[in-house]
């Protein structure tokens, strides 16, 4: 199938690892022009040189703390001034710090406001412009599986998270016309850094090995493991794609079955 992506300009936040990486790296196969941003400027070059090198697509690294406004403007302006348009922006950013809500602070909620709500709200609002003139665009959001069935002890995930779905549903309605596509991916059990830690911490104390508990942690998923980001990028990139040109205003659960609820 051909996802019509050659030559499109594609942004992806948190691209330096985990989901954010892959996703990165299938635009890049499918011929995209790709833009990468993560706070560690290192560890992005790195991963831009390893695209590169295995795709040979143009990769672009912006280094950056999405959560920031001087980091989302920089990150638009610099594909603007590399590319000269935007076809599809990933905002994928990762989660805030685990906890329940007794251990968090007005600034833990502000910090995770910023961190996954205002990044997306900004990203997007300064890629519609040239989506709208270019009738083209598709915005996508990587939110979890939280949204649907809230996680306990993640209290901020958990509150924060469904705000982005409701922009993304509202906005879809108001950008549609414009042939823009607006939507979330709700990622369950993917085995990026973040599962990984706390696969190593219930580990140390079960005194189980990684691998029992990285077993454990897909036993209740039909499928019977967690998800590889690989999967979750497959996702992406088709809804992203010329492809996905009728999908628009859903969050899209990737979690192998887990989530029993119908909707």
């Amino acid at each position: 199938m051909d996802l019509g992506l050659k030559g499109k300009v594609v942004m992806v936040g948190g691209a330096s690892k985990g989901i954010g990486r892959a996703t990165a790296l299938e635009f890049a196969r499918e011929g995209a022009k790709v833009v990468i941003s993560a706070r560690d400027p290192a560890q992005l070059q790195a991963t831009a040189e390893e695209i590169r090198k295995e795709t040979g697509a143009e990769i672009l690294a912006v280094p950056g703390d999405l959560s920031k406004l001087a980091a989302t403007d920089q990150f638009l302006d610099e594909t603007i001034k590399k590319f000269g348009t935007i076809h599809v922006v990933v905002a994928n950013t990762g989660g805030p710090p685990l906890g329940g809500f007794s251990n968090m602070s007005d600034a833990d909620w502000e910090n995770a406001f910023s961190l996954n709500f205002l990044s997306t709200v900004r990203l997007f609002r300064k890629a519609i412009p040239f989506m709208q003139k270019q009738k083209w665009g598709r915005l996508l959001s990587v939110m979890s599986m939280s949204v649907k069935e809230p996680i306990d002890g993640l209290i901020l995930s958990n509150g924060v998270r469904p705000a982005v779905v409701g922009m993304a549903k509202t906005l879809s309605r108001e950008v549609g016309k414009d042939n823009i596509t607006v939507n979330t991916i709700l990622p369950g059990r993917i085995l990026t850094d973040r599962l990984r830690s706390g696969l190593a911490a219930r580990a140390q104390r079960t005194g189980k090995t990684i691998e029992q508990t990285l077993e454990d942690s897909g036993a209740d998923v039909p499928l019977g493991r967690v998800g590889d980001p690989k999967e979750m990028a497959n996702v992406i990139v088709f809804i992203g794609s010329e492809a996905g040109s009728y999908v628009n205003g859903v969050a899209v659960q990737v979690d192998g079955g887990l989530l029993r609820g119908l909707l």
